[in-house]
């Protein structure tokens, strides 16, 4: 089920959280078509071609409304680690994290293009960001989720180890209309 976001009122806003690496439950796919190739050098066409290819359907506006340079800025930090993952070649999707001060990592964006959903290859991918937000050296590894994101992304984050710390609801901001 697709959510069109311009027939929600109301933003609900789930925030998740792993606070030890042994909650981790990874669930990895086993195919030798799938390769997961960390984004060495920002390409802001290519990474805004994902961005867009992954987070239309869910109303993903956020990182367009940023300018060129500041975009630049945030893909280009030590702080920021983009993880694309391929499919026989094509880009399937990818797993942005994010390294706080506070030395918790963030997976701040994360999703799949729509011809490799329903294939176990989102599963897949957020285990990789999880193990590779780990390796980073996080304290916490957490993300956030809401009503306009795909309709099994709460159940996959929990299978992974996630547990919910906050939920916020709040009118439908402009952008997402």
């Amino acid at each position: 089920m697709v959510i069109a976001a311009n027939t929600v009122d109301t933003l609900i806003t789930t925030y998740l959280e792993m606070t030890s690496r042994a909650d981790f439950a990874p669930a990895f796919v086993r195919a030798i078509d799938i390769e997961i190739v960390k984004m060495e050098m920002p390409d802001l066409g290519f990474y805004k071609f994902l961005y867009q290819s992954v987070g239309e359907e869910w109303a993903w506006r956020d990182r367009l409304q940023l300018s060129n340079s500041e975009l630049r800025r945030i893909l280009s930090s030590s702080n920021t680690q983009v993880h694309v993952m391929y499919v026989s070649g094509s880009p399937g999707g990818y797993v942005e994290l994010y390294r706080h001060e506070d030395g918790s990592v963030e997976i701040a964006y994360f999703g799949l293009r729509r011809n490799y959903m329903g294939r176990g290859l989102g599963k897949h991918l957020l285990s990789f960001g999880v193990d590779r937000a780990w390796a980073m050296g996080a304290n916490r590894v957490w993300l956030h989720t809401c009503n306009l994101d795909g309709p099994h992304a709460l159940a996959n984050y929990q299978k992974r180890g996630f547990r919910i710390y906050d939920v916020i609801e709040e009118p439908m901001p402009e952008i997402y209309r």
